[in-house]
């Protein structure tokens, strides 16, 4: 026992990160957990909240399946959850711990990626689309056709974020097909439309807020909630478009994992984001929306009619919740990328 007890040690200070009473491990999105959240958190509670980022679905599958990772709580989109649970890495909630749950709206309660709500609670929703400075370009931005053949305007000024299923499933539906589409034809049109439009973006990165903001991008496919960031930074001059042809819609959702060290601090945590004026500050600082009935009391004044939280009428049937893409679509989607990453 002993031997074992200085082996765990040793790998949990190699990761910077521990068990010990009064902390908990956050592994997030970047540039996405509210400080005035956390020194909140811990002014009530005494907790210390380490938050360790990530950019993709992927990237944080990845090392959580690798082990010694050292964290309690991550924050997966809504067609990654069920790849965690199949895999074992998340467990089920407690709801005897979770007072609060009955705040989640009720449209969030029982969604298709965790039926019954039963292993993750809202963080924040939006959209994926294309963010464009339209003191560069002046044409309609509602399109992919943004990204997909890129304007003259726009050439050597566009970036793609690097987000595999967001990517692929825009050219998709662009295409005239649904995401995690086996239709060959279909995807050979967006794959090729990928491969041809390539020469003509910047970049393939995330850091489109600050990038946006600062004029070294006049283009993204973006997030809607960083596309909000950067408009305000740069006084309305970046819009946010709503591909036409079809955008993604995503939740984010924070789970419990497995062997997760500090768990009674986890479910503190987690009751204490599913009070309506907290879930608030979680959007406040990011630019999204929540899922938490009654935040929007507390919500910042710009934000109750943003048009990148607030979807508008007309572009509303086009997004889609992408789903997990198993089998001979999987195949498909991942060949397709990497193809485009080469």
């Amino acid at each position: 026992m002993k031997k074992l007890f200085t082996a765990t040690a040793l790998l949990l200070a190699s990761t910077g990160l521990a068990s010990a009473e009064g902390v908990l491990n956050l592994y997030n999105w970047g540039n996405y957990t509210s400080p005035e959240l956390l020194a909140k958190f811990e002014k009530e509670t005494g907790i210390k909240v380490t938050v360790t980022d990530y950019d993709s679905n992927d990237v944080a599958l990845a090392k959580v399946e690798a082990g010694g990772h050292g964290f309690d709580l991550v924050v997966p989109s809504a067609n990654y959850v069920p790849i965690w649970i199949e895999k074992g890495l998340i467990t089920e909630l407690d709801l005897a711990k979770l007072p609060n749950h009955g705040n989640i709206a009720p449209e969030w309660q029982d969604v298709a990626w965790d039926a019954g709500r039963k292993f993750t609670i809202p963080w924040q929703w939006g959209s994926t689309g294309v963010a464009v400075n339209t003191k560069v370009y002046g044409g309609d931005i509602n399109t992919a056709e943004i990204f997909l053949n890129v304007p003259a305007e726009l050439k050597g000024k566009i970036n793609v974020v690097p987000e595999m299923n967001d990517i692929v499933s825009m050219a998709t539906m662009w295409a005239g097909g649904e995401p995690c589409s086996e239709d060959t034809a279909v995807l050979k049109k967006a794959r090729d439309a990928l491969l041809a439009a390539k020469p003509d973006w910047v970049a393939m990165d995330y850091g489109a807020t600050e990038k946006l903001s600062n004029g070294d991008w006049a283009a993204s496919v973006n997030w809607n909630g960083s596309t909000m960031r950067a408009r305000v930074a740069t006084n309305g001059d970046v819009q946010y478009g709503y591909p036409k042809e079809g955008y993604p819609l995503f939740m984010d959702s924070v789970a419990l994992l497995k062997d997760a060290q500090n768990v009674e601090e986890a479910y503190k945590f987690l009751d204490f984001v599913m009070l309506p004026e907290n879930a608030a500050m979680i959007s406040a600082f990011a630019r999204y929306a929540n899922g938490i009935a009654g935040s929007e009391a507390f919500m910042p004044e710009d934000m109750k009619t943003a048009p990148e939280v607030v979807i508008p009428e007309q572009f509303k049937a086009a997004g889609v919740f992408l789903p997990t893409c198993t089998g001979k679509s999987l195949e498909y989607i991942t060949a397709i990328w990497t193809e485009l990453q080469k």
